[in-house]
């Protein structure tokens, strides 16, 4: 049956900044392909405003919103006539945009963590930028870019009535070979500046760029300080849109990745840049994290490195045809597994499971001001 769904994240329409905005592009234009009605509500902030390389995305109707109260005053109407509301993180005042969700809505409430880690951190210091804990256990469902003994753990500490995984993804139609694109760069890294990726972006592609100046890289994203010392074989792109990201990485010999240290810790948490580059069967070398081996085989579908000497060693020592082979096996596994199609469906299966336990504990919800911290 047809479901309505109303999504209020961090954007849609603007990818500068931020990995949210392709993640939803994805799950709604693949959710409409299964018949289901979205609605998209974002604050219109300025940021966005003046990077908004998709205004109109597909799949779903989009309404910017200017305050909180505009929100309350202009949308009441989607979420609680929705079957299902999502929250995602990150959306600004999302404490105060939660309690009203819950208390509004009369479908599934549902909290949408694109940066669980992150969002695991900031509440162990007691920082409730865009969630609290008083107002976990009144999302009927925790949806996570992490996997593992994370969801039990969001269950167990924090009340939250059912957690479940939905990975980031990728869209095959934008995200493919080209074997006719020129390779220009033997190792390249796409991505926001961080300050907890940045030393391993420093030992995997900025010291191998020192030791091997006969070889090409490149790192594209925004908000990198001036202070870095760049070395000369380094390209700098300060934004690459995501209309450009197939041929950047197409014309990469092999592409980094890079995760967060949060990430690291937690473990099962793969970035939206891995599946992507994956698609486009670039051979990935990335840092090492648990949970890595259950989405792609070490050795096999993926290179780890450790140490600037490793990432060296996998530039000069990997045969052209074996790192090809590679990338078309992670490709392969890619698309049997973590397409936006695929997050679309277990979406609605994790829908329906909190909609039966839902029903089961008589459709009872822990509205804000019941909730224990």
């Amino acid at each position: 049956m047809p479901l309505s769904i109303c999504i209020l994240g961090l954007s849609i329409t603007s990818s500068w900044g931020n990995g949210h905005a392709t993640t939803f592009r994805g799950l709604v234009r693949e959710l409409a392909n299964l018949g289901h009605r979205v609605t998209f509500l974002e604050r219109d902030v300025p940021w966005y405003a003046d990077n908004r390389d998709k205004p109109e995305p597909e799949g779903c109707a989009t309404h910017l919103y200017a305050s909180l109260d505009e929100l309350k005053a202009k949308h009441v109407a989607d979420v609680r006539d929705a079957d299902l509301v999502i929250v995602g993180s990150y959306v600004p005042d999302g404490v105060e945009v939660g309690r009203w969700v819950q208390k509004t809505a009369a479908g599934i409430a549902a909290f949408y963590d694109i940066d669980t880690p992150v969002t695991l951190a900031k509440l162990g210091r007691g920082d409730h930028e865009y969630i609290a804990p008083e107002i976990m256990p009144g999302y009927d469902l925790y949806l996570s870019f992490t996997g593992g003994p994370t969801l039990r753990k969001i269950e167990r500490e924090y009340g939250v009535p059912m957690a479940r995984a939905l990975y980031c993804s990728v869209d095959p139609d934008l995200y493919y070979p080209e074997p006719e694109t020129p390779v220009k760069w033997d190792l390249g890294y796409l991505g926001t500046y961080s300050d907890d990726r940045q030393p391993t972006l420093e030992k995997l592609l900025i010291e191998p760029a020192r030791r091997a100046p006969e070889c090409r890289f490149v790192v594209a994203g925004p908000q990198y300080p001036d202070s870095i010392q760049w070395p000369e074989n380094v390209e700098r792109i300060d934004h690459c849109p995501p209309a450009d990201h197939r041929a950047f990485y197409n014309a990469q010999r092999f592409t980094l990745n890079v995760t967060r240290a949060d990430m690291i810790r937690a473990g099962y948490s793969p970035s939206v840049r891995l599946f992507e580059a994956a698609a486009c069967g670039t051979p990935i070398l990335s840092d090492w994290w648990e949970g890595l081996y259950t989405l792609f085989e070490p050795g096999r579908e993926i290179v780890t490195a450790e140490t600037a000497d490793e990432a060296r060693a996998v530039l000069e020592d990997m045969p052209a045809e074996e790192a090809r082979a590679m990338g078309e096996r992670a490709r392969q596994k890619v698309l049997s597994a973590h397409t936006a199609g695929h997050r679309a469906k277990e979406l609605v299966t994790a829908y329906e499971e909190a909609r039966a336990e839902k029903d089961a504990r008589g459709d009872v919800r822990l509205v804000p001001s019941e909730a224990q911290a």
